[in-house]
Formats: C-alpha cells, structure tokens, sequence
C-alpha cells in the first residue's frame, strides 16, 4: 500500500539511535511511505533544522516538516526539552509531535500530553509490530489528518467566532 498524499509533507525524525534510524527507514521503505524523512540526532541539531540556523541556515535542507517523530531520550538536548520548546515557540507549535520512544514510563507519558504532544507511541521490539507500527502512523498522519500547510499564522482564531 502506498498513500496518495498530494501534500507529501516532510517528516522529520529527531533520534539518536543508529538501529532506530534503520528500522525506521526500513518501515518506510517497505510500508510504502513516500514521504521525504529527514533525520537529526538530538534537540539542539532539531532546532536548528526548525529554525534555519548553524549547518541548516538558509532552510535548502530543512524544510518545514509535515509532522515531528521525536525520540526522549538523546544526548544534549533531550526530547522533552525539544518537546517544550516546539510547542510554546507560536511559529513551531502547529506542527504535529509524535512522541516515538522506547519508553513505557507513565511519567513520560503524561509530561509528553502535558508539553502538547500530540501521540505517544512506545517503540515495539520487534520489527514486525514495528513496522505496524510505523505504517499506521503514516496512514493516520500522512493520509488521513490535515496538517497545517506552513509557517502563515492566523491573525486571530478567538475574534473569529461570535
């Protein structure tokens, strides 16, 4: 199965684990999902990717992702920084941040909701759930939600209802 997303929105995986990685471009490759995937290894590279400072300054190769699969636990800057600083940043916090760890902690769990994640998903062992995993997370984000299409913010979204 592959999608038919006319947006082919970029997503954008924050993880420092060279086996994760793997499985997850192997899920996508083999899930069929045509997304381009760009890959960071921890917050502070994310944050320059996001913002189109350091090595990404220009925004060339770093456009802005359709959706954020943040690993928690990295090197530097953690996933539950990162996670805190996307959603309080007003040209960042439209972006859907799916949480994608190894971690089953119910602290993690709820600090990640609390921060405005938008899912949480506990990485499976093994490949195969993995890749269930992987391809129905990319059925629902790639296919099915609509996801805001850039960086416009809108002017006021309260004055609009009466």
């Amino acid at each position: 199965m592959s999608w038919k997303n006319p947006k082919q929105v970029p997503v954008f995986l924050i993880e420092d684990d060279d086996d994760d990685i793997c499985l997850v471009k192997r899920a996508f490759k083999k899930g069929r999902i045509l997304n381009k995937l760009y890959v960071v290894r921890d917050g502070d590279e994310a944050l320059e990717f996001l913002r189109h400072t350091g090595r990404y300054a220009g925004g060339a190769d770093a456009p802005r992702p359709g959706i954020i699969l943040l690993d928690l636990n990295m090197p530097r800057m953690n996933g539950r920084e990162l996670l805190k600083i996307i959603k309080s940043d007003e040209s960042l916090r439209r972006i859907p941040v799916i949480v994608l760890t190894t971690s089953t902690a119910e602290r993690d769990i709820l600090e990640s909701y609390n921060h405005g994640a938008n899912s949480f998903i506990t990485k499976p062992v093994e490949f195969d759930k993995f890749l269930d995993a992987v391809i129905t997370l990319g059925e629902y984000w790639l296919n099915i939600v609509e996801v805001p299409d850039g960086d416009e913010v809108p002017e006021t979204i309260a004055g609009d209802v009466e």
